[in-house]
């Protein structure tokens, strides 16, 4: 007897955007915790790997050349540059993984969900992370120890810009309380899965129903 599980689907690509401080890492960690069948996209970036990194888990590590011929041959579904640093989605590894039902989760920026959403269009589930106002978000910079004041000044500046991109994405979720926030970005993770034109192997479940 066959279930809703069985049944095979595509995979999705699972975007999670939100301003620093909103808590999107967090609820990443949590997502990925919690769903075996969700992997972190790892992507390809020319900045110097950091002391307990591993090539292949946490970035594949590329030089510029590298980097630019991979650009040149459209090899990436999305890439960016961030502060001098070039970041990219590879594009074989995630097409091949979402032909077997793989889901792969995103912490992008708006640009970089644009970009995804152009090249995969339906496969691209975009959420977007808002927090319950802009004060509060400035207490949780504040509150991690880590920035000066005038860098969280610019991450308010950049927060705003980012803010104004809410209206590209499908869903749009206020992080006022992280437990809250994860059940309901658990909830449309779910619901996607389930969407008839994913469910690839549903035509034939049908077929032998009626049989």
């Amino acid at each position: 007897m066959a279930n809703s599980e069985s049944l095979h689907r595509r995979g999705l690509m699972f975007v999670l955007s939100s301003p620093s401080g909103a808590g999107k890492t967090t609820i990443s960690r949590m997502l990925l915790n919690a769903e075996d069948n969700l992997h972190m996209s790892v992507s390809v970036t020319t900045r110097p790997m950091r002391p307990g990194e591993i090539d292949g888990k946490d970035y594949i590590f590329a030089r510029q050349p590298e980097f630019d011929r991979m650009v040149a041959e459209e090899a990436f579904l999305e890439w960016a540059e961030v502060f001098g640093n070039c970041y990219g989605t590879p594009k074989a590894e995630i097409e091949a993984g979402l032909r077997n039902g793989k889901d792969y989760l995103f912490d992008i920026d708006w640009q970089g969900a644009q970009q995804l959403h152009q090249r995969a269009g339906t496969d691209v589930v975009k959420v977007f992370l808002l927090p319950p106002s802009l004060a509060e978000l400035e207490n949780r910079l504040h509150s991690r120890g880590t920035d000066s004041d005038e860098v969280i000044r610019g991450r308010m500046d950049r927060a705003r810009a980012e803010i104004s991109h809410y209206g590209e994405y499908d869903y749009v979720v206020i992080n006022d309380d992280m437990q809250t926030c994860f059940a309901n970005v658990r909830s449309i993770l779910a619901a996607e899965r389930l969407k008839r034109e994913r469910r690839t192997g549903l035509g034939e479940f049908v077929r032998e129903l009626m049989r």
